[in-house]
């Protein structure tokens, strides 16, 4: 039995329309229509909540369909590192940016003689800079490679 065989099964026993389940899972009845017919597969996160509804495990739901099988795992590798990605990419942006208010303040000093000095010492300016972009370059590229299979 194909997913959507599964789900229509699921719900007819509980004796809920399509619209009712639709209600349930916070999606449209069209989505739950296509899901049944399998014109798509709903994400994993509904997924969850369909074993939760139904009382039946994600084994069930998915050991039948290869295809949402294949679809599950690949959505849970995506879901599995946005948060660090993203937070990696602000180190590499706080470093990108640090550096280009460090080299902007030497040129305006250099070129209209102004005496304006950077806070926070030498330490903030020279090496904050360098530590962020390397730190967010390592972990993002750690990430790349966990998740890249």
């Amino acid at each position: 039995m194909i997913f959507g065989e599964k789900l229509k099964a699921e719900r007819t026993k509980k004796g809920w329309t399509q619209d009712e389940l639709a209600e349930k899972l916070f999606v449209s009845r069209q989505s739950v229509s296509k899901w049944e017919n399998g014109v798509n597969y709903p994400n994993i996160e509904i997924i969850i909540k369909l074993s939760d509804l139904f009382g039946i495990t994600i084994d069930e739901l998915l050991r039948s369909d290869e295809q949402l099988t294949k679809q599950v795992i690949q959505d849970s590798k995506q879901l599995a590192y946005p948060r660090l990605k993203f937070l990696f990419d602000v180190f590499i942006l706080v470093g990108i940016v640090l550096l280009v208010i460090k080299l902007g303040i030497l040129f305006l000093n250099k070129v209209i003689a102004l005496n304006i000095t950077l806070p926070g010492g030498k330490f903030l300016w020279n090496l904050a800079p360098l530590i962020f972009v390397i730190v967010g370059g390592i972990g993002s590229n750690m990430l790349k490679e966990r998740y890249k299979n």
